[in-house]
């Protein structure tokens, strides 16, 4: 389970980072002034060459590796709530490198996405165990 948690709070570090890049690629790209197919074309033009964008693509690749990863080694009920820590990061990553205001309701919302992931990882510990040669449905007879 360590194992799981190393790659998991690996990959939720690489997804914050990559949100980051993505959100300063984006703006350095900037909207759509008006809906025409030239306007698209620069659009995905400008997407292509913007370094932080491409960065944060790479990470968020990065990212679903792990993902992959943790999905095929660990129980899925375990392994996808916890990806939700994700959101914590994001948040902190937003506030300090990018330079956002989060409002107080925003970290209510943070807090609770800890405590949730606290209690997915404490009904990881107490979960029963499967005793060797023995299907979990026998087991539960």
């Amino acid at each position: 389970m360590n194992r799981l948690i190393l790659v998991l709070l690996m990959g939720l570090c690489m997804e914050a980072i990559g949100v980051v890049f993505l959100s300063r690629g984006l703006k350095e790209i900037g909207e759509m002034d008006r809906v025409s197919v030239a306007e698209v074309l620069r659009l995905i033009r400008s997407g292509f060459t913007n370094v932080p964008l491409l960065v944060g693509v790479g990470f968020q690749a990065a990212f679903f590796g792990c993902l992959l990863f943790l999905m095929s080694h660990g129980d899925v009920s375990f392994v996808w709530p916890l990806t939700s820590l994700g959101f914590v990061l994001t948040t902190l990553a937003a506030r300090f490198v990018l330079h956002e205001t989060v409002s107080p309701l925003r970290w209510l919302g943070v807090s609770l996405i800890v405590l949730g992931a606290g209690v997915i990882t404490y009904t990881e510990k107490v979960k029963p165990q499967v005793k060797p040669g023995v299907s979990a449905v026998d087991q539960a007879r």
